[in-house]
């Protein structure tokens, strides 16, 4: 496909990806913290059916909101249903999937250092861990386990574990994360398909029989949307990973996405817990801690130099050709790189003052990182980011 087509599809899907995405995570947000602001309704209400209630102010009006405690007599003639804003969500990631990492498997999901591939040996990988770990969820969920909700949570931990470790021995770190992220989206996704949905429906058409709902239609569709706003952290996290290499660049990378699932989960939990008047400063200071111990173990460390390389001088010159050789397909004016077609990031080297502008971006991503060049398509060797190094430590 030709690499300006990509460009305008990538920006296109992207864009409504992150819209539509917006109206769910908002939606499911407020519905959360909704429920959990519901007040015990005056005697009048309560008589009608309804289990709690609660005024807002917002846009310069008043909103009166009531929740029954399972579905009001009769069905009002206009009804909202919350469901496209998931389907849609899943749509333009699924899409933006398979154009990134399947159409540009060569380029972004394969990865030669890893596990040389066919593109289509990679797809089939790559749909087949979604299957196994949006069906593994849904097996679970469907049994006696959903009443234990911390041994769930923990079988579901290990399969995620599990997973995120193939994931890395198969793909390139990026694509691993965003599989994993892939996965999580359509476990959202479907909680709202297999779950909430047929719940719901199966509300409206008791109503509409005239028969007393059941109450288990109620209870499924809220353990379905209470995993959902756990999941949605974690997900965010990923959507926006591919732009801090810091973590998924490193060996334990699968252990690092596990860590931070976690603590982007607990801060989820903090805020829900914080909706139901149970304030909780210590989980925040907990992930805050988590994080900040996560950022030191998984720094760069220091490489010793030798005497004679502390006392070895890089030329200007030496410096420009490893750009050149290395960096410039992608990161010049008229790029000629098969894949990247403008300079990527905005950075261009054309001489040694603009290498010098970008040192700080060059030392966190070609030596701390290493994930540039991108995968190491133009082959740098470790001499020549020793070099680098030595450089960028002499103009400090």
């Amino acid at each position: 496909m030709d690499p300006y087509i990509t460009e305008w599809l990538n920006l296109i899907i992207r864009f409504a990806h992150l819209v539509v995405g917006i109206a769910w995570i908002g939606a499911s947000f407020y519905f959360v913290w909704l429920d959990n602001h519901l007040e015990k309704p005056p005697e009048w209400k309560a008589e009608k059916g309804i289990s709690g209630d609660l005024w807002a102010i917002h846009g310069g009006g008043f909103y009166e909101i009531a929740k029954y405690k399972l579905a009001p007599p009769k069905i009002p003639t206009t009804l909202h249903w919350f469901k496209w804003e998931a389907y849609t969500t899943w749509i333009t990631g699924f899409l933006l999937l398979s154009l990134m990492f399947y159409v540009g498997a060569e380029s972004y999901l394969i990865d030669p250092r890893v596990k040389d591939l066919t593109q289509w040996q990679a797809i089939g990988l790559g749909i087949g861990a979604i299957v196994i770990g949006v069906g593994s969820y849904e097996l679970l969920v469907r049994t006696k386990l959903k009443d234990h909700g911390l041994v769930l949570a923990l079988i579901l931990f290990i399969i995620a574990t599990a997973l995120s470790y193939g994931l890395t021995q198969v793909f390139s770190a990026r694509g691993a994360y965003m599989h994993m992220g892939a996965i999580l989206g359509t476990i959202m996704a479907g909680n709202v398909f297999f779950g909430i949905m047929p719940s719901q429906r199966a509300l409206v058409k008791a109503v509409e029989d005239g028969v007393t709902p059941d109450s288990k239609y109620g209870l499924n569709a809220k353990l379905r949307s209470t995993h959902n706003t756990y999941i949605t952290l974690p997900v965010l996290f990923i959507m926006i990973s591919n732009h801090y290499p810091i973590t998924y660049n490193h060996s334990a990378n699968w252990l690092i996405l596990m860590v931070i699932i976690v603590i982007t989960a607990a801060v989820r939990q903090y805020f829900v817990l914080r909706h139901v008047g149970k304030h909780k400063p210590l989980i925040l200071v907990a992930t805050i801690v988590a994080t900040v111990v996560l950022a030191y173990l998984i720094a760069p460390k220091t490489v010793e130099l030798s005497a004679e390389q502390k006392q070895q001088v890089i030329s200007p010159v030496q410096v420009q050709k490893i750009i050149a050789d290395r960096c410039a397909a992608c990161h010049s004016v008229t790029p000629t790189d098969d894949v990247f077609t403008s300079p990527q990031g905005g950075v261009i080297f054309t001489d040694i003052a603009s290498i010098r502008q970008w040192a700080p971006r060059i030392e966190a991503r070609v030596i701390n990182s290493k994930d540039m060049p991108f995968m190491n398509k133009t082959k740098m060797t470790d001499q020549e980011r020793l070099t680098l190094s030595l450089w960028l430590s002499q103009i400090k």
